[in-house]
């Protein structure tokens, strides 16, 4: 959704949320009024985009995004309600963490996770995302302490000497807990911390693999000091774990298990805690369940439909367990758009294939035909898109594969829906000419996910790979390959002397993506450059629109105060000359120049509603945007 955006309400039924501070909703407000743009949660029903972003069980990404991490849909425009995004100046839903351009892999987002997920990770997969809601989890970190200890009789076929183990407070396994010692040591971020520090117990024997339920504040236990209560089977869940008692200990295993219980969508947050039990070690999993439902509802302006009233409402326990329903409505005085998603993720404890059945009808400006040429009637050009998937996830190897069968009509339209041929100098808007183009696709996508931690990355990289075939069937008789790549690298740094952050650690991140397509391309299916996800400091869509791209993003990130952090960023993206190849030359006869750069500083903020970010992008060309949305960039 395009233009000016505003919250009138929002109410977020499984959210919980606390009143927001007059300071937070002051520094939003000063911030959207100052130039940034200001979205409301809408839909990304294209079956494509291109920002890469778990969802939930499945991952898609979008075709004419060509740069987002639709990590990082993924970047996107905030909804302040429970969590959807826009990406590229895209509507995206929420419900998932993204990864690259193109269709067709993994778990994630549009659904925030929106927050679960990751940082998007760009081009996007939806979710991975993508959305979700936004992770509402501000628990503290407690570092775990360390034991000398002399050498331990492991019970494997070997014997290993540690001169440390993690244990818990009082030892938890053999002693009573104290309420305060037992949230202690379940309050931990994302899972990272833990890991790290339990490296020293790599092959040590696991004596039991426990399931702790905690709250939206990480606390297993009230104040009254009974255990929090799930509403998922303990045994359910430890069917998901790769890692079982009588095993040695692994962090790649205890890795390889967060990541499975994050594409199910039904946690916010998932931790790993370690407590000693004589040479041995109990392996604790705290787990934040979702709400079951949510509802939300909230207003908006576009210079496009006007007034809407975006409707969003989410079952998880729609179903068997980690099965879920999740609807979009939109309705406005010029249409409903819609994205209606049932999704049941791969099942470990059954091998059961995961899947995913997707409709949606979008309408949205073009950012392919933006600047000032316009239709013969002076109109913006529109893009509608109608239609559909199913796809199938499993694991392969170390890799998650999707496979998918996609259906979308595109066409091209007025201010009033009246199908648009040619714009105001005659140039073809769609490949067929007639004003409508019909993909039908089979859409493979895999992704090697090498992040210490899928909630909260810290180090590590994940690497996504996509084709997406079209068969030359309906209006246009389309016959192309898209080829998509995305990676993304996080290295801890310590330039600042801050060896660990509570919830915003220093690090350096990196990301690298790459697309073509091959044979017959519609002009509404070309590469989008520039934008929130790409390069900041243009709008989307503003560098350029080719056959082929390249775009490179590096971030410096750095704690400010426990909940505060800062970003220094430079972007860069070209379509490697191929704005020519597009059929009517859409970039060249709007005079964009195919290549560009940005850097900027941006400000981090963890809340209630999840990470929100603002970011002030200048471009090579002097002119500054300002981007307030959710999620990390990538």
């Amino acid at each position: 959704m395009q233009g000016a955006r505003f919250w009138v309400i929002c109410v977020g039924c499984a959210l919980n949320l606390m009143s927001m501070r007059i300071p937070i909703i002051a520094f939003l407000t000063l911030a959207a009024l100052a130039g940034g743009e200001l979205a409301a949660r809408a839909i990304d029903p294209s079956a494509a985009p291109t920002e890469a972003e778990f969802r939930e069980g499945t991952a898609e990404i979008d075709r004419r995004d060509a740069c987002p991490t639709r990590a990082q849909r993924q970047e996107d425009e905030v909804s302040l309600t429970s969590g959807t995004i826009l990406k590229n100046g895209q509507d995206a839903r929420s419900t998932r963490d993204e990864l690259f351009c193109g269709t067709g892999i993994l778990p994630v987002d549009k659904k925030l996770i929106d927050n679960g997920a990751t940082s998007q990770v760009n081009p996007t997969v939806q979710d991975l995302p993508p959305s979700d809601e936004l992770a509402a989890s501000a628990g503290e970190v407690r570092a775990a302490q360390l034991s000398p200890r002399e050498s331990l009789s492991l019970k494997s076929s070997h014997h290993k000497d540690f001169t440390s183990l993690l244990k818990t407070p009082a030892t938890i396994a053999t002693k009573a807990e104290i309420p305060e010692a037992v949230n202690s040591n379940a309050r931990q971020l994302g899972g990272t911390l833990q890991i790290s520090q339990a490296g020293n117990a790599e092959g040590v024997y696991v004596a039991e693999v426990k399931i702790r339920f905690v709250n939206s504040r990480g606390e297993a236990v009230d104040k009254k000091g009974n255990p929090v209560e799930g509403r998922i089977s303990e045994d359910f869940i430890r069917g998901e774990l790769k890692l079982k008692a009588g095993d040695n200990y692994s962090r790649e295993v205890v890795r390889s298990d967060l990541q499975q219980l994050q594409q199910l969508g039904l946690f916010d947050k998932v931790t790993v805690s370690i407590e000693e039990v004589g040479t041995d070690v109990n392996v604790i999993y705290n787990v934040q369940e979702r709400s079951a439902r949510s509802f939300s509802v909230s207003a908006s302006l576009s210079d496009d439909v006007g007034v809407a009233v975006p409707l969003s409402y989410t079952d998880r326990t729609f179903g068997r367990n980690p099965q879920r329903l999740a609807v979009e409505l939109e309705p406005s005085l010029r249409g409903i758009q819609y994205d209606v998603e049932f999704v049941s993720p791969y099942v470990a404890a059954e091998d059961r294939l995961g899947y995913s059945v997707r409709a949606f009808g979008d309408r949205r400006i073009s950012e392919i035909f933006n600047k000032d040429i316009d239709l013969p009637n002076g109109n913006r050009v529109r893009e509608i898109r109608v239609g559909g998937n199913l796809r199938f996830t499993r694991p392969l190897g170390d890799w998650r594969g999707t496979l998918g069968l996609n259906y979308t009509n595109i066409s091209t339209r007025d201010r009033n829906l009246n199908i648009a041929r040619r714009d105001e100098l005659g140039n073809p808007l769609t490949f067929s000419g007639s004003g409508v183009d019909e993909l039908y696709t089979v859409s493979f996508g895999a992704m090697l996910d090498r992040r210490d931690n899928p909630f909260d990355p810290t180090r590590g990289s994940i690497l996504s790979l996509s084709t997406e075939q079209s068969i030359p069937l309906g209006r246009g008789n389309i016959v192309s390959n898209r080829l998509l790549a995305n990676y993304i690298q996080y290295v801890p740094v310590t330039l600042l002397g801050i060896s660990e952050s509570e919830a915003l650690p220093e690090m350096l991140a990196f990301n690298l993506q790459a697309g073509t397509v091959i044979g017959d391309l519609p002009p509404t299916e070309a590469f989008r450059l520039g934008g929130r996800n790409s390069v900041r400091g243009y709008d989307s869509g503003d560098i350029g629109s080719g056959r082929s791209y390249f775009l490179a993003s590096g971030e410096y990130r750095f704690p400010v105060g426990r909940d505060v952090g800062g970003v220094i960023f430079v972007d860069f993206a070209s379509d490697l000359g191929t704005g020519d190849s597009v059929l009517g030359k859409p970039a060249v006869v709007r005079d964009k120049p195919g290549t560009g750069a940005g850097v900027g500083v941006g400000v981090r903020v963890r809340s209630r509603f999840g990470l929100i970010r603002l970011d002030v992008g200048v471009s090579d060309s002097g002119d500054i945007k300002f981007i307030l949305g959710t999620k990390q960039r990538f």
